[in-house]
């Protein structure tokens, strides 16, 4: 098994225009030297999402949404590195030429993929059980139609039947050549302590599990026998190709309908999922049989940040919607909640009313959860003082969970209207219990980061976060922690610039024979940085410069000589052009040779600053478009802009480009950096000298020292001086 080679991955990243990309499927008009459209992340009502195409990257100044032609498509259309770089090789008619895989890749990506094709096999084996054999019809096929599920619903969920033999499917898997490991490793079958294999969802009705992409990722089986001693429900247990923390169950048929709707609806079972599509409301998902993880919850966030949960109005639905308001509240989005009549269900509601019954419904009965709980809850004991205050600090809990400022200030508002208590009150009671979740979430965020060091992070898995009790972190951990909350906005500045301007030559060294050597952005980082020492503190951003010194160097001589290759051919069109045209308009031998010295530094102008250009991007390109998640995620954070100049700014006087100031930006951000890192040094410092006071001596010294670092602070200040950019006339 091969992955796509450098060079096919470079001749489709040279071909993807930005604009013919994202106009696919946005349209987009001309706005100066941009292109601007609705935004396909979210529900944008004036046109927000920008496309630059000299800089080849897209993003939304609402949402923040965006990142190059191949970030776009695996965010749009929820693709793997791999599936996005095939549509566009296919989009661009390049052959995709690949390279031999390492041992390791291919092993785990051969496992990944035989798997895949296993599950989708067992599908089709499930689908064609239902509708070509006598037990399928009678049993699988009946049970779905007595239940109101259409042909339709039937064939878009790929719902089927298991045979009721033992091990039907093993049969026929091995038969076809499939591996009996994978066979066992995808749970579709298991081996009992006798050494018999079989079949784990026998004789019960078959619900697919498709990712985000379509994939098969697992199987649900129901039983349709009476026997108390069977589970009702089977489930795939975990694999190499399935979470069930990470999956939800209807997601890949639902998807685009929440992001045109701007809206997700959750509901609990898989019936429920069916007959709400087959009622026309198709931003329908459910948790596949499992509490709500948050994991779902950014799977949905990728979407919208609109949610409305509908449960059942028994104990366990409400039990269950209360669990979820509070994992989607820590996720800032923006919940609604609907409980349906007594004895109803989203699968009975919705096979008994019509598309705009159930849609009219849920618009006049869904509530916003301080409602919701107050209602509920106080029904039990709605006079008993000590219940309603029980409540009311449980609605308080809850409102804390929320970061957003502004919306826990709304919902302490309709607390306090709902609840007839104090806004005064409930302030400071979120504000305590919010200040108590913030220090349980930074212990559990610092838990789980300590193990990282300023390697890789991809040296093994950060531990899961918020799980388990919050435990007090060391003083060193602490201390490391805070430290590196501190260096971060220097570190990313650095980063930053060496990102978009890497391999740019923006100044000249000059040896003792007057000889000059071109200094590159990252060659100039490098050696400030190894000047004094200084490495990067947040393992991520130490990850990206790795890789940015990687990029830089491993085929930029090739890759720079195609490109000066294919500009000298431009300029030579270009000049052979020009002479015709001079040609055609001039009328003197004074104006021809006044004409040519015109042309000729335009077109040359024009070269260099197609090879400065390229120069500049060729590791922002590359970077944001990686197939390492850390890489490719924080590289288009860092390339994005965060705003557009007015052309007010730009009519009569030429602003500097970020790129004109490099010889100013790069000493300063080192200067930055170090003046953060001195600050740290002198927080730890004043830390010494507080556990110092009772042996003078050691005070006299920690005192020494942070007059030291102090001096050493003014010094940083002078050269760092002040942040202006003035419009220079044109």
């Amino acid at each position: 098994m091969n992955r796509i080679s450098h060079s096919t991955v470079q001749r489709i990243l040279d071909a993807a225009d930005i604009v013919e990309v994202v106009s696919d499927f946005v349209s987009l008009r001309r706005r100066g030297a941009n292109w601007v459209g609705l935004c396909p992340f979210h529900n944008d009502r004036s046109p927000s999402f920008y496309v630059s195409k000299a800089k080849g990257m897209c993003k939304c100044f609402s949402c923040g949404e965006g990142g190059s032609p191949l970030t776009f498509l695996m965010k749009l259309e929820q693709l793997s590195y791999n599936e996005a770089l095939k549509y566009l090789a296919r989009k661009y008619n390049i052959e995709v030429e690949e390279r031999q895989m390492t041992e390791e890749e291919r092993r785990a990506e051969t496992a990944r993929e035989s798997m895949l094709a296993l599950n989708d096999f067992a599908m089709r084996f499930f689908e064609t059980t239902m509708r070509e054999t006598d037990a399928g019809r009678d049993i699988g096929l009946s049970y779905f139609r007595y239940r109101g599920i259409s042909d339709a619903m039937i064939e878009r969920f790929h719902l089927g039947f298991a045979p009721e033999s033992k091990d039907a499917l093993w049969n026929e898997a091995v038969r076809r050549g499939y591996s009996e490991d994978y066979i066992l490793d995808t749970g579709l079958c298991y081996r009992t302590d006798d050494g018999r294999v079989i079949d784990r969802f026998r004789g019960r009705v078959i619900y697919p599990v498709l990712s985000l992409s379509g994939k098969v990722a697992a199987f649900g089986g129901r039983t349709l026998r009476k026997d108390k001693n069977i589970a009702k429900y089977v489930n795939s247990p975990e694999s190499l190709i399935y979470s069930k923390r990470r999956e939800l169950y209807g997601i890949y048929q639902s998807k685009q309908a929440i992001a045109k709707e701007g809206k997700c609806i959750i509901v609990e079972g898989y019936m429920d999922v069916i007959s709400m599509h087959q009622a026309g409301i198709c931003n329908v998902v459910a948790s596949s049989g499992t509490a709500l993880t948050i994991e779902q919850v950014k799977l949905i966030k990728r979407f919208t940040r609109n949610v409305t949960l509908i449960y059942d109005a028994d104990a366990a639905g409400i039990k269950a919607a209360l669990r979820g308001i509070e994992l989607l509240l820590q996720e800032d989005t923006d919940i609604k909640v609907l409980l349906l009549p007594p004895g109803e269900d989203p699968d009975s509601f919705a096979q008994s009313h019509s598309s705009s019954e159930v849609m009219e419904y849920i618009s006049a009965r869904e509530t916003d959860f301080v409602t919701f709980m107050a209602e509920i809850l106080l029904r039990e004991k709605p006079d008993d003082p000590a219940h309603r205050a029980s409540v009311i600090t449980q609605v308080v809990k809850t409102i804390a969970l929320i970061p957003n400022e502004i919306t826990r200030s709304v919902y302490i508002q309709e607390c306090s209207r709902i609840l007839f208590i104090s806004e005064d009150v409930l302030r400071r009671e979120v504000g305590r219990y919010f200040n108590e979740y913030a220090l349980k979430s930074r212990q559990d965020r610092e838990r789980a980061e300590a193990p990282l060091t300023a390697a890789s992070p991809s040296d093994g898995p950060a531990p899961a976060q918020g799980e388990g009790p919050a435990v007090p972190l060391s003083p060193a951990t602490a201390a490391e922690a805070e430290r590196r909350r501190k260096l971060r906005p220097a570190e990313l500045e650095v980063a930053r610039l060496v990102v978009r301007y890497a391999n740019y030559p923006f100044a000249n060294l000059v040896d003792e024979n007057g000889a000059e050597t071109p200094l590159t952005v990252i060659d100039y980082m490098d050696s400030e940085l190894a000047r004094d020492n200084i490495t990067f503190s947040n393992p991520d951003i130490a990850h990206l410069m790795r890789e940015a010194r990687v990029i830089s160097r491993a085929d930029w001589e090739a890759d720079l000589a195609r490109e000066r290759d294919r500009l000298l051919a431009v300029r030579a069109e270009d000049y052979k052009a020009g002479i015709e045209e001079i040609r055609s308009k001039a009328t003197d031998l004074g104006s021809i040779s006044a004409m040519e010295k015109s042309m000729q530094e335009r077109i040359d102008a024009s070269f260099q600053e197609g090879l400065d250009s390229f120069a500049s991007s060729y590791v922002s390109r590359l970077m944001c478009s990686s197939p390492d998640d850390i890489v490719r995620n924080l590289a288009t954070e860092l390339v994005a802009e965060n705003h557009i100049l007015s052309k007010m700014h730009t009519k009569y006087a030429h602003v500097p480009t970020e790129r004109e100031l490099l010889s100013d930006l790069l000493p300063r951000s080192v200067s930055e950096l170090q003046d953060a890192l001195v600050a740290t040094r002198i927080i730890e410092a004043r830390r010494r000298l507080a556990a110092c006071e009772a042996d003078p001596e050691a005070a006299r010294a920690v005192m020494v020292e942070l007059s030291e670092l102090a001096a050493l602070r003014m010094e940083l200040a002078r050269l760092i001086g002040d942040r202006v950019v003035a419009p220079v006339k044109a």
